[in-house]
Formats: C-alpha cells, structure tokens, sequence
C-alpha cells in the first residue's frame, strides 16, 4: 500500500494551482483571440468545431475549478473532438502547437483529480484496515 506524504500533497496543490492559472490565462487568451479575429465560420461543421474548441474547453476548465475529474475530462474530450472534425473537414490536423497549449490545463486538472481520489482511496483502505 503506498503511503501518501505531505509531499504528495503539497505537490497536488502546486499542479492544481498551476491549472487554475494557466487555465485563467488560457481562457483570456482564446477570448481575445475570438474578439480580435472574429469568428468566420461558415458551415455546420466549422459551427460545431467552435462549440468544442473554443466553448468547450472553456466550459471544462471552469467547471475544472470545483469538479477536477469532470472539468479535465471534458476540456480533454472537447480537444479530441475538436481534432477529429477538424482531420474530417480539413483532412489534416491542426497545424501549430497553440492548440495544445491553451487545452494543457484540462490534463492537468486531470492529474490533480486522479492524485486526490488515489490519496483519497488509500486513507480509506488505512482507517478501515
């Protein structure tokens, strides 16, 4: 059974705040992106691309700060998809590394979830053992 330190949790805490940030910075930058670009989409699949990336990943990484499991695995998801009906109505990926950079909050919201739930567990299994 792994004991889990202060370490451990202080080391939680420093991801979590991290992802809250970068999360905060990410979320300003995509909307000064969409006000100074504009939106310029023209088809139902370019509509629903928007829904996930921007809106999506946003939506995720706000719920992150209450539900980190939740908010992470949406943000997560909404990228995927996002690269999928991009490859199908482009053919291709995205071009550019931007893309992942301002959805990294969303894995490590993620991380953070799943540290806590296996602290979490492992207290549990101490107190009833």
């Amino acid at each position: 059974m792994e004991m889990f330190t202060g370490k451990h949790i202080a080391a939680t805490q420093l991801i979590r705040w991290i992802a809250r940030l970068w999360s905060v910075a990410s979320i300003l930058i995509i909307l000064l992106l969409c006000v100074g670009e504009g939106v310029h989409y023209t088809g139902p699949m370019q509509w629903l691309g928007f829904l996930f990336y921007p809106v999506g990943i946003s939506i995720g990484m706000i719920l992150a700060w209450r539900r980190e499991c939740l908010g992470g695995g949406i943000t997560v998801a909404c990228l995927v998809v996002f690269y999928m009906i991009h490859l199908a109505t482009a053919g291709v990926l995205p071009r550019g590394w931007g893309w992942l950079v301002l959805a990294a909050p969303g894995f490590l919201f993620l991380l953070c979830g799943f540290r806590r739930d296996k602290a979490s567990k492992s207290l549990q299994q101490t107190a009833a053992g």
